[in-house]
């Protein structure tokens, strides 16, 4: 057999034959899927043993006995926090519900004199995880005096949906995401080197050319459990990078789900001993970034004739662009500015633009919409570790409200 080596990594070589991967130490060879057991060897949730679980939840639950797991947003205003509680009903809806508190100084939301943190229930999702009555609880959070906290971004936009109720606003989210090993490197990648250029990755089939498709089925079959509108998922350009479209909901409800499905997403992927990052420019270089690329269609947009409502709106995104890239990832721009270079199937974040099937612009109108005169337009430029709500909150305000974020 002959290989043709590309890089050494520690003591191994790593060679290539028939355009696969393979590692040599020695007279051994293993393919790349050796080397991913080897990287989740180092995470301790990866060496637990899962199926000792089952066991547990496998007994008998009482009958007016469920746990609620609630959900929230945190301070930094991309991390996601939970934690229990038994309720004694089964609620049929949010408003049923309790509320609760937390310790907001341990959130990056309070100081320790004046430290409680409200929970506000306002959607409830079957919980994939326990099964059962069990549920999950997503919550919007309040100050003491019951004001949103900084990171609740909900409330806003709930307020501009209900001025914008009559065009019906609806939305598609697609998430895309990275899963990284336990070092901080993209999992699967080599420790000191890099993988093939992109190219052979993107909806690729094959061990040499996707990288954690059991997360990803998993993640798929658990949103749908729970009720998420999960509508598709696909490996993206970058290898060990996915990406999952949530949508088209009406209203609120995209960007809650955008929120559940990413907790469960996190909560799969921590079983698996895998760390998924929501970093909009994981690897520097030739490599493609993140996103959220945002769908945004009114009941005008939708109508006969709805491409002049588009190509209006789209007047008005233009002489607001740098208000909506401040509201397009959670430190104000400066995460997008990594991956909104004019490359890599990116816009500059400098300049807005706008095109039919492009995607290297700010505003994308898809070739099926031009063709019908009617539909949606595509917003590019959300980063992938934005806020949901802060962005179709600014869409609904700019789009349909004419009035500022």
């Amino acid at each position: 057999m002959k290989f043709k080596a590309l890089i050494t990594v520690g003591e191994a070589v790593i060679l290539k034959k028939n355009n696969i991967q393979w590692f040599s130490s020695g007279r051994y060879f293993c393919s790349t899927n050796t080397i991913f057991k080897a990287a989740l060897e180092d995470s301790p949730n990866a060496a637990l043993n899962k199926t000792l679980l089952d066991r547990y939840y496998s007994l008998p639950q009482p009958e007016k006995k469920i746990q609620a797991k609630y959900i929230w947003i945190d301070g930094t205003g991309e991390g996601i926090r939970s934690k229990t509680r038994t309720l004694d009903f089964l609620p049929k809806t949010a408003t049923e519900l309790p509320r609760w508190q937390y310790d907001g100084s341990s959130t990056y939301q309070a100081e320790g004199g004046n430290s409680d943190i409200y929970l506000l229930p306002q959607a409830i999702y079957r919980d994939p995880f326990r099964r059962g009555n069990n549920i999950l609880v997503l919550c919007d959070t309040y100050l003491s005096d019951m004001s949103p906290t900084k990171s609740n971004k909900r409330a806003a936009l709930a307020e501009a949906i209900k001025l914008a109720e009559a065009e019906e606003p609806w939305f598609g989210i697609e998430q895309e995401y990275t899963f990284l090993d336990m070092d901080g490197r993209p999992l699967g990648w080599p420790k000191n080197g890099f993988p093939e250029p992109q190219g052979p990755y993107y909806c690729g089939v094959g061990a040499n050319r996707v990288i954690g498709r059991e997360i990803v089925e998993a993640h798929y079959r658990a949103c749908l459990y729970a009720g998420v509108n999960i509508s598709g998922s696909n490996a993206e350009v970058m290898p060990s990078q996915w990406e999952f479209q949530v949508g088209p909901t009406v209203g609120i409800a995209a960007s809650d789900e955008l929120w559940v499905a990413r907790f469960i997403l996190h909560r799969i992927a921590e079983e698996f001993g895998v760390i998924v990052s929501l970093d909009p420019k994981p690897m520097a270089g030739h490599w493609n970034g993140a996103g959220a690329h945002c769908n945004f269609s009114t009941k005008t947009m939708r109508a006969d004739n709805g491409i002049e409502e588009i190509e209006r709106a789209i007047e008005k995104l233009s002489k607001r662009h740098s208000q909506h890239i401040q509201a397009y990832d959670p430190n104000d721009g400066e995460d997008n500015k990594r991956r909104l270079t004019g490359k890599c199937e990116t816009s500059s974040i400098h300049d807005f633009s706008s095109g039919v099937a492009n995607r290297n612009v700010s505003i994308r109108i898809p070739r099926g919409v031009a063709e019908a005169n009617k539909g949606y337009l595509e917003d590019r430029r959300p980063s992938s570790n934005c806020d949901p709500y802060s962005v179709t909150n600014a869409l609904i305000r700019t789009c349909v409200l004419n009035i500022n974020l």
